[in-house]
C-alpha cells in the first residue's frame, strides 16, 4: 500500500474515531480510547497521555497500552529533560527515531515501566491555546515513524485536546449538580420546618 492510500485511509478511520471521541463524556473511557486509535493508526507498540496540572506546572501519566498502570500512572515527568516537557513547553510535536541517543531522553520512564523506548512521537494536545497534555506513541513496529503518521496524530491530537475538555467539564458539572443537591436537601427541611 502507498503512503497516499494509507494516509486516505487513516483519514477515513479518524472520521469514526472523532464521531467516537465526541460521544463519550466519561474521561478514563476517553483516554483509552485516544490512546488505543493513536496506537492502531500509526502501528506503534504502545501509546500514553500525560496530563498537565496548571497548577503545579508539570506533566503527569494518566493513561498507556502496554504498560503496567499502576507503575504509570502519576508519574511526574519533568518539563525539562523529557521528550513530553520539551513538547509540552515548545508546543510542537517531536518525532524521534533513536531515543536513547537524544538528550531529552527521560531514563526513569523506563526503569519504572520496564518497557524500552526505541522510537516516539509526542505532541502536545492543546485547545484555545491552552495545554491538556502530551499524546505519545511508542515503538512503530515497521520502519521509523513516518509524515503519514505524525499528521494522522496531529489531527487526532485536536480532537482530543477538545474531548478531554469536554469531559472535564461535564464531570464538573455533575459534580456541581450534586453538591447543589446536597445542599438543597438540608435546606429545604429547614425550610420547612420553620413554617
Amino acid at each position: 500500500m502507498d503512503d497516499t492510500q494509507k494516509r486516505l485511509d487513516g483519514y477515513r478511520r479518524l472520521i469514526d474515531i472523532s464521531r467516537d471521541l465526541a460521544s463519550t463524556l466519561e474521561l478514563e473511557t476517553l483516554l483509552h480510547r485516544i490512546i488505543h486509535a493513536a496506537a492502531d493508526l500509526t502501528d506503534a507498540d504502545a501509546a500514553s497521555i500525560l496530563l498537565y496540572d496548571d497548577a503545579a506546572q508539570q506533566l503527569y501519566f494518566q493513561v498507556a497500552t502496554n504498560m503496567d498502570q499502576p507503575t504509570m500512572r502519576g508519574l511526574v515527568v519533568p518539563l525539562e529533560g523529557s521528550f513530553a516537557g520539551w513538547c509540552a513547553v515548545n508546543r510542537q510535536p517531536v518525532r524521534i527515531d533513536n531515543a536513547h541517543a537524544d538528550p531529552r531522553f527521560f531514563a526513569k520512564v523506563e526503569q519504572t515501566t520496564q518497557f524500552t523506548t526505541e522510537s516516539l512521537i509526542a505532541l502536545p494536545l492543546i485547545t484555545k491555546d491552552k495545554l491538556v497534555g502530551v499524546l505519545e506513541v511508542l515503538n512503530k513496529r515497521s520502519g521509523p515513524f513516518t509524515d503519514t503518521d505524525e499528521d494522522l496524530l496531529l489531527v487526532l491530537g485536536a480532537q482530543a485536546a477538545v474531548a478531554i475538555v469536554n469531559a472535564r467539564l461535564f464531570a464538573q458539572s455533575d459534580l456541581i449538580a450534586e453538591f447543589v443537591h446536597e445542599l438543597r436537601t438540608p435546606l429545604a427541611s429547614i425550610g420547612t420546618a420553620t413554617y
